[in-house]
């Protein structure tokens, strides 16, 4: 009697074992997941940042040109200057990002 009560204590154990093997194996998929999911969201966030550092930059050029008087013809001119310096920043901003 004493080794069939033994044997049911060693079953249980055994099963319970098994569970926590389960729930180790599956925790340990969910963080790796979760890791995953997390470099992601990060390389997503630095490219959000840089969209918006572009866009402000942008605004803030906008705002000069538009507060800057001066005549017709000098407009065109410093328009197309900006318009160069803008295409600069934003090849140096890509060559940054990439």
């Amino acid at each position: 009697m004493p080794s069939e009560k033994l044997y049911r204590e060693f079953q249980n154990l055994e099963r319970k074992i098994q569970l926590v093997l389960t729930e180790n194996k599956r925790l340990k998929d969910e963080l790796n997941h979760t890791r995953d999911e997390n470099g992601l969201l990060k390389e997503k966030m630095k490219s959000q940042e840089a969209n918006l550092t572009t866009f402000q930059d942008k605004i803030k050029i906008n705002k000069l040109v538009n507060s800057t008087v001066v005549s017709e013809g000098d407009s065109v001119e410093l328009k197309e200057t900006i318009d160069g310096y803008i295409k600069e920043i934003d090849k140096c901003i890509a060559h940054l990002a990439g």
